[in-house]
């Protein structure tokens, strides 16, 4: 059935466009889309753990064509939200004190895979936004982006297409690609190369890894050596969607 003539939500507003076509395999008839395109009101759930932004968002939305239906500070609350209000989309922090922005993506997906989910981070990380493209992300968008960018973003994620920037995809172009990540190979890790690898997934750096891990930082730039060796990659970016892929995170 054709979708009745409508405004078109994804060019409204200037900025970064988005590429032409889906990044990743978002389909454009799911439920989410249609309502968005017959009603123009978005419903929004924000997850984020800082009430100086999420105020902000408030001011940010008021007088849009989007609603902040729900709020949530951790990836728990999220995953409930989700469930009670029914948004249309979901823009969502990635570290919070409460967990892991991306984990949860990865779970709401499973549960919800129509549903757009745009992160909504400070950090600049290609490790966070290859993860993101490999958990079926709609979008990653940096807090210190424009209105006219996140509105953009936002528009394209709920009408069901793709929201990822060609610089974006370009920069992990090649660690989605990498031949190694597809195929089913048991890799004989240690358990502290696990560990290791489980937080250079996250995003996490060498110093931060040694703190958290309670080992020097000379040691774990030896176990990320080990690693990439051992997976067959060549940066920590490679790694992270190997882990990805091998559900270690």
């Amino acid at each position: 059935m054709r979708n009745p003539p409508g405004k078109n939500l994804g060019n409204d507003f200037t900025g970064d466009q988005p590429m032409q076509g889906p990044a990743t395999e978002l389909p454009t008839n799911s439920t989410y889309s249609l309502k968005t395109k017959k009603t123009m009101t978005v419903k929004l759930l924000i997850v984020d753990d800082h009430e100086i932004i999420r105020t902000g968002l408030h001011a940010m939305f008021s007088g849009t064509d989007f609603e902040i239906a729900a709020e949530a500070t951790t990836a728990a609350e999220a995953l409930a939200e989700v469930e009670k209000a029914t948004p249309d989309a979901v823009l969502m922090d990635i570290r919070m004190e409460g967990g892991d922005g991306l984990n949860a993506l990865g779970r709401l997906k499973l549960d919800h895979p129509d549903l757009p989910i745009v992160l909504f981070s400070a950090y600049d990380n290609p490790t966070y936004i290859a993860r993101a493209v490999a958990l079926g992300a709609s979008g990653y968008v940096l807090k210190n982006a424009t209105r006219d960018r996140l509105l953009a973003a936002l528009k394209t994620a709920a009408a069901g297409e793709s929201a990822w920037t060609r610089e974006e995809l370009r920069r992990v172009t090649g660690a989605l690609a990498t031949p190694r990540l597809s195929q089913d190979i048991e890799v004989p890790l240690t358990q502290r190369e696990s560990e290791v690898l489980r937080q250079m997934a996250l995003g996490l750096t060498n110093k931060e890894i040694a703190k958290m891990l309670g080992i020097s930082y000379e040691t774990v730039k030896e176990h990320v050596q080990h690693i990439l060796r051992k997976i067959g990659v060549s940066d920590r970016t490679q790694a992270a969607v190997w882990a990805v892929r091998k559900n270690l995170v």
